[in-house]
């Protein structure tokens, strides 16, 4: 996939934070675009994510 781009997200404001989503705050998620409103916000999806598919994958 290119670079996400703000037009293409799913939600205009940050779900962590409530602010509006910046461009430096994008990631895909399921093929995706979501928002967040800086870096620090996005990076903690992304490891909430990680942490729990590892834990989804991993129980008996």
């Amino acid at each position: 996939m290119s670079t996400p781009r703000r037009e293409d997200a799913v939600n205009d404001v940050c779900p962590w934070s409530g602010k509006p989503i910046s461009d430096d705050g994008l990631t895909v998620y399921r093929g995706a675009v979501v928002g967040f409103c800086n870096p620090g916000c996005r990076d903690k999806f992304d490891a909430a994510i990680t942490a729990f598919d590892r834990a989804i994958e991993t129980r008996p």
